[in-house]
């Protein structure tokens, strides 16, 4: 069932603008350091509408975390689950190898 898992969140990383938005997302929640969806439209130069999917798909993969605070939603990466994707893709790496 985890390959199901691991190959949404490929999906989710193999578009150029996903990447570039998890580029800017801090690895935890920093209250200085996260970004709404405004904010990343902005230092993207994106249409909020386009952010705010992206960061859907980065989310429904489980790859980005949010939490509303006051009027907007925060967004950050959910490091534990990006380092476990990247970990079961070696795991299949290394299991044909050997």
């Amino acid at each position: 069932m985890y390959e199901v898992t691991l190959a949404q969140q490929m999906k989710a990383l193999g578009d150029p603008r996903r990447l570039r938005i998890l580029r800017l997302l801090p690895p935890e929640k920093i209250c200085k350091a996260v970004y709404n969806v405004s904010e990343l439209a902005e230092e993207l130069g994106l249409p909020q509408p386009t952010v705010s999917h992206h960061l859907k798909v980065l989310h429904q993969a489980g790859l980005v975390e949010c939490e509303k605070m006051c009027r907007d939603v925060y967004y950050w990466i959910e490091k534990a689950s990006v380092e476990g994707a990247f970990s079961q893709l070696m795991e299949m790496v290394e299991h044909r190898e050997g």
